[in-house]
This record gives structure tokens, sequence and C-alpha cells, in this order.
């Protein structure tokens, strides 16, 4: 018998949300409604599907290995040498290249946690040890939801080679400031590269939340992580980027992709997307309203929610999460629960919100109805 090495029998197999079809007929509705992915509830982009149908001619070639229109575009858009750029089949994937380009046995990597679920699997994978620290409140008397710069700065030693700052962090929504993150790439040694995850950076609102490619620049130690998976729509196709200051750090990332990893369809997708950035605002602007009303109606509901930067809001359920994310599928309602943490739940179309709302109050009323004598 041939085993895999111990490290990958151990890792945990990915979940992905339930489908919402099949979860309507296993309960015989109707529908029900998946809030766990953090998709967007818009169709995509008409450039987008034009592109795709153009694109379709030429499936029966390999894409260009370089990406050489995306990356293109990319360093137009930011300000950027093409040599700073690099594309991926998604920022997860670049993730893992990153780990595998800076990355040794007894090395390690580190981060916030709770924080994306990927950062110790990638460590783990790598034979890397995985640094995790704690979340702190992010406000008097709340839960610990958000990166402790000045605690994860401490925990960096000789041996880390990585560092992920997810900001807006996943899965709690909140985001560290401007004055907190410049003094943490102050702090952090010039041989341990800073990756900041900025895969929800469209939905942020808070003029204090530093874009990532600003401070990068003049860090020789900063690279950006950011995905088309989310605003840009594009989350069936697998495409995100990375952009890291020092062309030495893009390099030692291309070099360890899959070759034609980043389909042909996934970059004509993106370039149109790109095109698109108006209507993108747009969309982005009615994600953040809703998620200013779903926030509201939660908070009224008695959920203790911190604002949240990004396209989902994080309720803090501590022990109660698994029962209450069984509650609410029960009731036709996908969420994403982090077991003894939290449920994330994505803020999706307002009759997508609706549906959610009305299944929480139904929870409320039969926990209500069992609390009460006779009841």
């Amino acid at each position: 018998m041939v085993d895999a090495r111990p490290a990958v029998q151990a890792l945990p197999a990915y979940r992905p949300g339930r489908n919402p079809a099949d979860l309507a007929r296993e309960l015989g509705v109707a529908r029900a409604v998946k809030l766990a992915s953090n998709e967007v509830s818009f169709p995509p982009l008409p450039a987008v599907v034009q592109a795709l149908a153009a694109a379709a001619a030429e499936t029966h070639r390999y894409p260009d290995n370089g990406a050489v229109v995306l990356t293109a575009a990319l360093a137009e858009r930011y300000g950027v040498d093409p040599a700073q750029v690099v594309p991926g089949c998604g920022a997860v994937m670049l993730c893992q290249q990153l780990a595998q380009a800076f990355n040794d046995p007894g090395s390690s990597i580190a981060f916030a946690w709770r924080s994306f679920e990927m950062y110790p699997l990638l460590a783990q994978v790598a034979g890397a040890r995985a640094i995790a620290v704690p979340l702190v409140s992010g406000r008097q008397g709340g839960p610990a939801d958000t990166h402790d710069l000045e605690a994860l700065a401490a925990a960096v030693d000789g041996t880390t080679r990585l560092v992920f700052v997810c900001n807006p962090n996943n899965p709690t929504g909140t985001a560290v400031r401007r004055v907190e993150l410049e003094r943490f790439l102050d702090a952090v040694p010039a041989q341990t590269l800073v990756v900041l995850d900025e895969a929800y950076r469209e939905f942020v609102t808070d003029p204090d939340v530093p874009d990532g490619i600003e401070l990068m620049r003049g860090r020789p130690n900063v690279a950006v992580l950011r995905t088309f998976s989310k605003a840009w729509g594009l989350a069936g196709l697998r495409v995100g980027y990375l952009v890291a200051e020092d062309p030495a750090v893009a390099d030692a990332v291309r070099r360890t992709h899959v070759p034609f990893s980043v389909s042909v369809l996934a970059q004509a997708a993106a370039v149109a997307a790109l095109a698109s950035e108006d209507e993108v605002r747009r969309r982005v602007a009615a994600v953040v309203a809703e998620r200013d009303r779903l926030t509201a109606a939660l908070r009224e509901r008695g959920f203790d929610v911190a604002d949240s930067q990004a396209n989902f809001v994080w309720l803090p359920t501590g022990d109660r999460t698994a029962e209450l994310a069984a509650a609410l599928e029960a009731r036709g309602v996908i969420t994403r629960p982090f077991a003894g943490d939290g449920i994330r739940i994505t803020v999706g179309a307002p009759d997508e919100d609706d549906v959610l709302l009305a299944a929480l109050d139904a929870v409320a009323l039969e926990r209500s109805a069992a609390a009460t004598p006779g009841g």
C-alpha cells in the first residue's frame, strides 16, 4: 500500500457550501437560499458574458501561460510594472504558491486566528510551523474579532518566512486601520514576507482602512493578494492575482504555478470585468447598502454584529453555533458555521436576506415557546 505523507493524511476534507437546490428537494420546499460562500447575487457582467462567448471558440487551444493581456491590464490599473503582477487560479492557489515558494520544513507561517481557514493548512502541507495569534475585541466589550497586530509582530521570529494579514478579515469582516497596519509593517523583519490578503477590498467603506497596494509601495517585503471571485462576480472561473513590490517575490511565486492554470475563459472574463468597473462599483454599492440593512436587522434581533467591511456579516454565536446553523438549514437557509466561534452570513439579495431574517425569527419563536412553562 502506498501511503500519502502524514501531513496530507491529516488534512481535513474541504467542505463547500451545500447546493440550495439539493436542500430544497430534501426539505420539500420550493426554495432554499445559500448565504455561505460570499458570492455576489448579481448575474455575470454583460461584457463578461460576451467575452466568454468569444473565448469559447479558442478553448481547443492552451491558454496563454503568462496571462500577458490580463497581467498588463492589472499592471496598468495599479501603476506597477507587469513583472510585479502574478495572476493565478484564484487567490487561494496563490496562497499555496507563496508557501511553496518561501517555506521549507522548519520555517513558519504566522497569521491571526480565526482567519482564512487555508492558512494553517498551507503550513501543514509545507511542513512549516503555524503561528496562530488569537484575535482580540475590536470594540469595548465586544467579542474577539479583530487582528492583534502588536501580538502578531511579536510572534514573528527568525523562522517566519510568511505572514498573512487578512484585511478585511474572513470570517469576521473586521479590518485593521492605517496607523496600526503601517506600524506593523515597519516592525516586521525585512526577511519576512507580509502578504496583505485583500479578497474583499472592494467592499471597504471605512476611509481609515488603507489600500494595501498603496502601503506596499516602497516596502519590498510586502505583497497584496486580490481576487475576481467576489466583487467582480467570477467565482466560477477561478482567477486571482498577486501584486508584489519586489519583482523577485513575484518571480518566485510565478515559478511555482501550475502551467496553464488560468484558463482561456478566466483570462478573457477578467479582462472584460476590469473594463466594466463602473458597473462593478454600482453593484458593490448595492451590496454595501444591503449589508447595512442586514446588520441593523440582526442587531434588532439581539445579535452582537460588528461593522463589516466585506460582503458578509459575522454572528459571534459561540457554543450555540452548530445548533443555530442547523436550525437555519432546516428552514432552507445555508450559512457558514465555524464550530464554537460563530456563523458567517453572506450578504445576499434583499429577498434572500428576508428569508434569513424570517428563519431567525422562527427559531427565536420556537425557543421562546420551548422556554415557556407548559409550552
